[in-house]
């Protein structure tokens, strides 16, 4: 009886996530932007969330001339499709519409090669991709077991030590892509304007000034204050309220 209301429970919010989705779109094209805000934010109410959805949000915010939550909500759409183009074009756009100008320190070294190559998919394809090679370690296991033939048997051997090598190197690639998921902690400056300090602390020295749709990386927290830095390596301390952590 249980199970069966869980289903029911879960189908009707399926039901009106899917339909508070079609009207955000069908909002959208008519221009009603805020409208069409409220509609798409009433399916995060569903705690349902997709790329799908976090871009539209993004655009709706981006056409209602909302800087901040327009790079929030893109942001939030690469994190689940890290790939999508559209995601990534649009928030192209949406960061020429912000003040601040913040150079963008790339890596190098073997971090960067790491990074070139676990980036082309997120941890959970990478998860799939392990499940993929531990099947075919498992078949070339079973082939060179149960042959009787030597020819078969080497092929099957060669077979296994192939996917032995890929099934690590996928582990691998798996492992650091969560940790370095888990790591790194994105925001978005959400206060039309937000003094950096040098300490925690009101009475801290202020560095300088971030303005609204600004990307910054979360460090460290304090009290009512983070520690940030910025793309081009400045860090400092911001005060909480003023941010808004994409994960």
């Amino acid at each position: 009886m249980k199970k069966i209301l869980y289903i029911l429970l879960l189908s009707t919010q399926v039901f009106f996530a899917q339909n508070g989705f079609e009207k955000g779109n069908a909002l959208y094209e008519k221009g009603k932007y805020a409208e069409a805000v409220d509609a798409y934010e009433s399916v995060l109410g569903a705690n349902l969330q997709s790329p799908e959805l976090y871009f539209n949000l993004g655009n709706a915010y981006y056409k209602w001339n909302k800087v901040a939550p327009a790079i929030y909500y893109y942001e939030k759409a690469l994190v689940l499709n890290p790939k999508d183009n559209e995601s990534l074009n649009n928030l192209k756009f949406a960061h020429k519409r912000t003040i601040d100008e913040i150079k963008v320190i790339p890596k190098v070294g073997f971090e960067k090669l790491m990074r070139d190559f676990t980036g082309i998919y997120n941890y959970n394809t990478w998860g799939w991709i392990t499940i993929g090679f531990a099947t075919l370690f498992l078949l070339f296991f079973i082939g060179y077991y149960f042959s009787e033939n030597a020819v078969y048997k080497r092929i099957f051997f060669f077979g296994i030590f192939v996917a032995l090598v890929l099934l690590l190197l996928a582990v691998s690639s798996a492992i650091f892509e969560k940790s370095h998921f888990d790591s790194e902690k994105p925001a978005i400056v959400f206060a039309e304007m937000a003094n950096v300090k040098s300490e925690p602390r009101d009475g801290g020295k202020p560095l300088f000034l971030l303005h609204e749709g600004t990307k910054v990386y979360v460090e460290e927290i304090i009290g009512k204050w983070k520690k940030i830095q910025l793309t081009d390596g400045t860090e400092g301390w911001i005060e909480s309220s003023a941010i808004k952590e994409v994960k």
